[in-house]
């Protein structure tokens, strides 16, 4: 009997099975029959084996390599570091910090009972709480309006000038952006001087503590919302105008458009943001504070980052330093995972999926 006869014969033959063994007869029969080839399990499931993506993607993976390096350099490696808050740490009993880690005694817990027994560290967390509301609330918005108003923008050259004109003050240190508002608000800024010049009596807004944590907030919204435009900007430039374009042949207005268009478009980005910016409530400007810290007093700027420079490291005291600090990350990554369970109720990816 002929191949063509035992083919016709064995109608219940799977495609890409040959009864002889032979795959290339097996593509043959499929592609005469109209039918795509088959190319195995895991073609068929659309997965590529590993080590054929390593060779695919081996120029990516060198250019990745240099960042992966300096993660785990500076950010992995270091947290081997956080066995010194269950020690009494001293870095003088060794030549090298490794060693004083292995020769320092253990302590336990005894580090941590002192952190929740001081006021001093609640009082930081409060104000630590304090201005990511006020940031959350007064700073988060901005980005999102100012992207939807430079969306609005028909000039292209327009539209360029004013993106860079926002996002120009994300490139200055917070020394420079200090020093800006100093010029501006301080006892001998600007507006002081021009007061004074008019008879009027003079103010000092950088010293003043009541409502220093409007003033970093305000910083904050100069130095980095144009950053946040450029994100929102990015996501706004995927939105498919045939959408506009509907609406508005369905008689829907610039504002209608914006709300039922625009708004959700931007939903994805804005509940990543939000993930990210809940993940980082306990770190809200380190060196913008510390700059401040002394013209307003630790009342009023004292935040858990300043807290543990000026109670632990300043006074060597590590273990001390350490224990704040890992109280602090734990909390953090409470919060990145309750955001993120949050975007997920809300239908949203978040920073991983489900």
């Amino acid at each position: 009997m002929s191949t063509l006869d035992t083919e016709a014969a064995d109608p219940a033959a799977e495609p890409g099975e040959d009864r002889a063994g032979d795959p290339r007869r097996a593509r043959r029969r499929d592609s005469a029959a109209g039918r795509a080839p088959d190319r195995g399990p895991d073609r068929r499931a659309g997965r590529i084996p590993l080590g054929r993506r390593f060779r695919r993607d081996r120029t990516l993976l060198l250019m990745t390599l240099p960042a992966l390096l300096l993660v785990a350099v500076f950010h992995y490696i270091p947290i081997l570091g956080n066995v010194v808050a269950f020690q009494d740490y001293d870095p003088y009993v060794s030549t090298n910090g490794v060693s004083a880690m292995l020769e320092s005694p253990w302590v336990g817990l005894a580090q941590f009972e002192r952190v929740f027994s001081d006021p001093g560290f609640w009082h930081a967390v409060e104000n630590t709480l304090v201005l990511f509301l006020l940031q959350l609330l007064l700073f988060f918005p901005v980005p999102i309006a100012l992207a939807l108003l430079v969306n609005s923008v028909l000039r292209p050259r327009i539209r360029a000038l004013v993106q860079a004109v926002l996002y120009l003050p994300h490139f200055f240190s917070w020394v420079l952006v200090v020093t800006v508002f100093q010029q501006i608000l301080g006892g001998a800024g600007i507006i002081a001087q021009t007061l004074r010049e008019h008879g009027h009596e003079g103010f000092d807004l950088m010293t003043d503590p009541e409502i220093f944590k409007f003033l970093v907030t305000a910083e904050g919204i100069w130095k980095d919302a144009g950053w946040g435009v450029i994100v929102f900007l990015a996501a706004l430039a995927a939105v498919n105008q045939d959408l506009y374009e509907a609406a508005a042949m369905d008689g829907a207005g610039r504002w209608r458009r914006m709300w039922h268009v625009t708004l959700p478009a931007l939903r994805p980005v804005i509940a990543l943001l939000l993930v990210l910016r809940v993940g980082d409530a306990l770190t809200v400007g380190f060196e913008q504070l510390l700059l401040q810290r002394d013209a307003v007093g630790p009342g009023a700027a004292e935040v858990l980052d300043t807290f543990v420079w000026w109670t632990g490291l300043r006074s060597q005291d590590f273990g001390y330093a350490a224990a704040a600090g890992l109280i602090k990350g734990v909390i953090g990554l409470v919060l990145v995972l309750s955001a993120n369970k949050a975007a997920h109720l809300m239908g949203e990816q978040g920073v991983y999926r489900k």
